[in-house]
């Protein structure tokens, strides 16, 4: 590597060192380095950017987005909270269990974890607390089991990966199913592990056979949302990207006609916020495509792929050091850009040793979902701590184990490959 490298190496780790955004970061050292080492034009550099979000995948971001923001502001959450309490019955420490049930359920709603800690939380933190959890404990497990969101479909990082990639969207859809129910099933596990432990609450009160199927028919509307989603899109009836407008159609009609709880300005909060992080998103996109450009004139991929190669023979063992990769960069960086920037080099090097394309995205996006947990960066750690009204240094030991028992799902993903490509064989997306 030449002298141009190693001072935009450098000028990498300062900016992000002084705190400056991601995206700023991203676009700001490949546009120094293309200006002043490369001689390219400004209007290269401007066409570069804008063919950078010039996608029709992309599309679906906002509408995920907003579709998400819509459902969120309906007042859904309460009714698909009744409907885990019922799925998980009078076992002991039910409250934490159902914590994770509706986590699994929103993630047919929002695919974002923040979405789903925020929303989730504001309910479920206090009537735990009420119980009598720990106000740790309980933002621990909300915190964990939200990174369920961007697994099960639809995800909004998995839309970002295939901007990035070409992989199809459904594909994804399909391979995030059982990985998203694999780690959902080691956080039940460990709860209820801490449930007989601890002797946590279990509820004793019966739930009539009347009263049931009123909380069936409240929560089934809700639920059909990544039934229409996944449904269309395996039928071939629309693309993901129309599935989304379709969604937000969807959560449209059933907030204003069925529910009767959106208003007008919930409606404006929704458009704004879902405008305000697809903006942020689609920045991070559009400046990474001058980083992905350095990569390439430079040939970093390549070298990293010679020194990789030359040390690591056995497939195993690289799977094992990308996890760690994987989970470092999802504790120190936002989770889209860290995609944005690893895809381009070690998906092809992965390929090179023989890992499915369609297995490799799934470790990689779980692994960096894990991230959101955990600090210094942990969005869903930060957004947890003021719902709880606990202090982040002694909610961080509570929320550890979980984090381990997400890596176990995690190794069990990495290492049986059928858990992530199982579902998109059935349905057809890959041979």
């Amino acid at each position: 590597m030449n002298i141009a490298v190693y001072t935009m190496v450098f000028l990498f780790v300062i900016l992000l060192v002084i705190g400056v955004p991601i995206a700023f970061v991203l676009g700001l050292v490949p546009l120094i380095y293309l200006l002043f080492f490369k001689g390219l034009p400004l209007i290269a550099i401007a066409s570069k950017l804008y063919g950078g979000i010039d996608n029709y995948v992309l599309l679906a971001l906002p509408f995920f987005i907003l579709a998400g923001n819509i459902m969120n502001n309906t007042g859904i959450t309460k009714d698909l909270v009744n409907f885990a309490r019922l799925l998980v019955g009078r076992v002991r420490g039910a409250l934490a269990q159902v914590n994770i049930v509706v986590s699994i359920a929103f993630a047919g709603l929002t695919g974002a974890a923040v979405a789903d800690t925020a929303a989730i939380g504001s309910i479920l933190i206090p009537a735990m607390k009420e119980e009598g959890y720990s106000a740790e404990y309980s933002a621990a497990v909300t915190t964990a089991s939200s990174v369920i969101g961007p697994i099960i479909p639809p995800s909004i990082i998995m839309v970002i990966y295939a901007s990035v990639t070409g992989e199809s969207v459904g594909a994804l859809f399909m391979g995030g199913f059982l990985p998203g129910l694999a780690v959902a099933l080691s956080l039940m596990i460990l709860a209820y592990i801490y449930a007989v432990r601890l002797n946590h609450p279990k509820r004793t009160e019966r739930i009539s056979v009347k009263e049931a199927f009123y909380i069936i028919r409240r929560s089934v509307l809700a639920m059909m949302v990544p039934l229409i989603i996944i449904g269309g899109i395996l039928t071939g009836v629309f693309t993901p990207t129309e599935a989304a407008a379709i969604a937000c159609l969807y959560a449209f009609l059933v907030g204003v006609f069925y529910y009767k709880t959106l208003t007008v300005k919930n409606m404006i909060d929704s458009l704004i916020d879902a405008g305000r992080v697809s903006a942020t998103i689609l920045l991070i996109i559009s400046a990474s495509q001058l980083f992905s450009m350095v990569l390439t004139i430079e040939k970093i991929p390549e070298h990293i792929a010679e020194v990789m190669t030359s040390v690591i023979t056995n497939k195993y063992v690289f799977l094992l050091v990308v996890n760690v990769l994987f989970f470092f960069m999802g504790m120190v960086m936002e989770i889209s850009a860290s995609v944005i920037m690893l895809t381009p080099i070690l998906l092809p090097l992965a390929m090179e040793y023989g890992v499915h394309p369609l297995h490799f995205a799934l470790i990689m996006l779980v692994n960096l979902n894990i991230g959101l947990t955990t600090p210094p960066v942990g969005v869903c750690l930060f957004t947890a701590v003021p719902i709880a009204k606990c202090s982040v240094e002694k909610m961080v030991p509570k929320v550890m184990p979980f984090v381990i028992a997400e890596m176990v799902a995690v190794l069990l993903i990495t290492y049986i490959p059928e858990i992530t490509l199982f579902l998109p064989r059935l349905t057809g997306f890959i041979e």
